[in-house]
């Protein structure tokens, strides 16, 4: 396992001869897409629980992809590729890591704010944008956080997975 060396991607990364997949566990929401989508890849109940060897290179792409924090991400360990990286038919974002683009392309990158409801779980927030909370302000550029909904998280008022731990449940 490599560790990043980029302090905004604090977290943990797993390669294959072909892509680098991130892992940021501040940013999980255990959504449960890239388990129920890929278990021969993402298994929770296995140490390193992320294991590339389970699964071709396109398939790995599609998971991660659905992730909707973000907390996955993934680039070509070969630079030259990542400079071709678009968005697929459904706007997603191929390649999640504007900070390893060039700044040009970052800018390019900026998108507007969005806001998903997750079922049983928190409020994505993803964009430009500012959130103001215990008396503190944080701005956000191309920024992606989940806010709690159960009322639990320890972290409030970011969602740290307690939903799931305590079977929230929308109603």
């Amino acid at each position: 396992m490599e560790r990043p060396r980029n302090h905004f991607t604090r977290g943990r990364s797993y390669k294959n001869d072909e892509i680098t997949v991130y892992w940021k566990p501040d940013a999980c929401i255990h959504a449960s897409y890239c388990y129920r989508e890929l278990i021969e890849v993402f298994d929770p109940g296995r140490r390193p629980w992320i294991d590339l060897s389970g699964s071709n290179t396109e398939r790995i792409i599609e998971v991660v992809n659905m992730c909707p924090t973000e907390a996955l991400s993934w680039k070509w360990n070969e630079d030259a590729r990542n400079i071709d990286v678009e968005r697929d038919q459904t706007n997603h974002i191929k390649f999640k890591r504007p900070e390893l683009m060039s700044t040009e392309k970052a800018k390019d990158e900026i998108r507007p704010v969005s806001v998903k409801i997750m079922v049983d779980g928190p409020v994505v927030v993803k964009g430009n944008f500012t959130i103001r909370y215990n008396g503190k302000e944080k701005n956000f550029t191309n920024g992606i956080i989940s806010l709690c909904r159960c009322g639990g998280s320890n972290q409030m008022p970011f969602c740290d997975g307690t939903h799931r731990k305590i079977g929230f449940e929308d109603k």
